[in-house]
């Protein structure tokens, strides 16, 4: 789940993704199947995150909106990924909101830290447990951490992206999943960890 493992495999796919969304522009439907397959599960591990056992409905709402307005889009894959998460995450505001569930909120400094390198002990730690149990982790997270660490870590999106979707200076975004990071490291060192399950939180069905 660390830093340096679903960003790369996003971005890996990005190329794939901006030319299979060109196609789809131009009314390719097997084109925007390829790019639901490429998105979706990121997507649905976002949105789990944000709001629990609603988010494939909420994601299938979020799809409509994403193949009415696709016309719309303009940028490459990773453009895509940061779009499609923008609709999603207002999508699942507007679920919240519905439900009457009023979001934690918690005080941020405005001081910039850059996330930790590859492979530390707390992104190690993070792999080793299904997607079920860090989704379960995140979530209890203040809603700034948990939102920039699924960004950063389940949808992929660099800095700058995950700041442009939840309307937020870059440092914040990266100050805020640095300190969930290493909330959640503490929380894990706590529990102890196994591995018990077969996906990370990276690869959400």
């Amino acid at each position: 789940m660390g830093q340096g493992g679903e960003p790369r495999r996003a971005q890996a796919y990005d190329g794939e993704l901006g030319a299979a969304v060109a196609r789809a522009q131009e009314g390719d439907e097997a084109a925007f199947a390829v790019a639901y397959r490429l998105v979706q599960p990121g997507l649905l591990g976002y949105v789990r995150g944000l709001v629990g056992d609603d988010a494939e409905d909420v994601t299938s709402d979020a799809w409509l909106e994403i193949a009415r307005d696709l016309g719309r889009f303009k940028g490459d894959g990773a453009g895509f990924r940061g779009w499609t998460a923008t609709i999603a995450r207002h999508r699942a505001l507007d679920h919240l909101r519905r439900q009457r569930v009023r979001p934690r909120s918690s005080a941020l400094e405005q001081d910039v830290l850059d996330l930790p390198g590859r492979h530390t002990t707390h992104d190690q730690a993070l792999e080793s447990i299904s997607t079920e149990q860090a989704l379960e982790l995140v979530r209890a997270l203040p809603r700034d951490q948990a939102e920039a660490v699924l960004l950063r870590v389940v949808v992929g999106l660099d800095g700058p992206a995950a700041a442009r979707v939840l309307g937020k200076r870059p440092g914040a975004v990266r100050t805020a999943a640095y300190r969930g990071l290493r909330r959640l490291a503490r929380q894990l060192g706590d529990r102890g960890v196994t591995d018990g399950g077969p996906r990370t939180l990276g690869e959400s069905k």
